[in-house]
């Protein structure tokens, strides 16, 4: 087998899991914050145009997706971030932003550098340190730190690591931060990305999850900035915005020549979304007033959690998306959650399964994620549960 797969470790939840090995949970109703897996009601919207398209399986669907679905989302990023794409050549479906951010940089890192590196936020996505370790690169982190305000410090990276860089992932609002980049970041990012040469990959999946105002995307920041999309491709998703997890049906939009080339790609990938699912896809994108909804049900759950937990941990509110990044009481973030999930039957993640370390830190440790995704009413419970245990440490 390819030797690649060697360095690849274990995904959060199966270290969750081994973390769980042996314990028994107290005899509560489970409550599980472990996962940022939607539980809001998919909109009928979309299950409709699904079931209306089934007889779409009978054909072969393209790679490219159909001028329908194209447009559509061409129309959805000009509504959302006042940015006018060529449907034909800068929008590409893909099967959800997961397997697009891995499948991108296979087709992006050159194989004929000896030295490749892909820059990731720390912590990270897993999917991006996997992509860069499968494609031959190595992955260099940038440690997001609560001193800093979760920023990138990119003045801290070395030229070298810079010259070495084929692609950079960018993840605003910021998995499990819920950090928005502002357009100074954008600026200094794009000027790296101009200087040295390598690909912004800009995951944006929990970009309609937020409080008031709708974050900054990197479409925008370019046009605000006067920069073209040389380099620069984003990557966004449907599973959180519309609560179609299941689905798979997201988006990559850019540079037309890196779209090109990663439709070549996809084209042997053998990746194609079937004609129903971009049925559905092309309902979602086309409708804003379940999104609206979605967002209220977040704001709800925010308002209600966040002064509970405030007594007993230490967090930031977040500038958007849907979890809660928060350092526990005792610094041990595996502890916690084992000992959470034995006498409360709460899940949560521990911040260090998120994270490496990197410049002899690991910027997880010592804090959890909480993904408020169940109902009001559990999340709420799962506080008061969370507030109770803290206290008895």
């Amino acid at each position: 087998m390819n030797p690649r797969l060697d360095p690849l470790q274990p995904y959060p939840f199966q270290k969750l899991r081994t973390l769980f090995e042996g314990v028994t949970a107290a005899d509560k109703s489970p409550i599980n914050l472990s996962i940022g897996e939607p539980k809001h009601a998919t909109p009928a919207l979309i299950r409709d145009a699904l079931v209306a398209n089934l007889g779409g399986l009978s054909n072969y669907p393209l790679t490219a997706g159909s001028d329908a679905l194209r447009s559509a989302i061409a129309a959805w990023i000009a509504r959302r971030y006042g940015v006018t794409l060529d449907a034909a050549t800068q929008v590409l479906p893909v099967n959800g932003s997961r397997e697009a951010l891995f499948a991108f940089v296979q087709a992006a890192v050159n194989p004929k550098k000896h030295v490749k590196r892909v820059v990731s936020p720390n912590p990270f996505y897993q999917i991006y340190e996997g992509a860069a370790l499968l494609a031959g690169a190595t992955p260099y982190f940038l440690n997001t730190l609560p001193d800093d305000d979760f920023r990138l410090p990119l003045a801290a990276v070395p030229a070298e690591v810079w010259v070495d860089t084929e692609v950079m992932f960018v993840c605003s609002p910021g998995n499990p931060t819920g950090k928005v980049l502002s357009l100074d970041d954008w600026r200094a990012i794009f000027a790296l990305a101009d200087q040295y040469g390598f690909i912004i990959a800009s995951d944006e999946c929990y970009s309609e999850i937020y409080f008031d105002q709708p974050p900054l995307g990197a479409l925008t920041a370019a046009h605000q900035l006067g920069r073209d999309l040389d380099r620069l491709v984003v990557f966004n998703s449907l599973s959180k915005r519309s609560n179609v997890p299941g689905l798979r049906s997201g988006f990559v939009a850019g540079d037309a020549a890196l779209i090109k080339a990663f439709l070549l790609y996809r084209t042997y990938h053998g990746c194609a979304m079937s004609p129903p699912t971009q049925a559905a896809s092309i309902a979602a994108w086309t409708d804003e007033a379940h999104v609206i909804e979605n967002r209220r049900l977040y704001r709800e759950k925010f308002v209600a959690v966040m002064p509970l937990l405030a007594e007993v941990l230490a967090f930031n509110a977040p500038d958007a998306a849907f979890y809660l990044w928060a350092r526990v009481p005792d610094g041990d973030d595996a502890h916690f959650t084992r000992e959470l999930y034995r006498q409360h039957h709460v899940t949560v993640l521990p911040g260090s399964t998120l994270a490496r370390e990197a410049a002899g830190v690991n910027p997880g440790a010592g804090f959890i994620r909480l993904a408020l995704v169940e109902p009001l009413d559990a999340c709420i419970e799962a506080a008061e549960r969370i507030r109770i245990f803290s206290r008895s440490l």
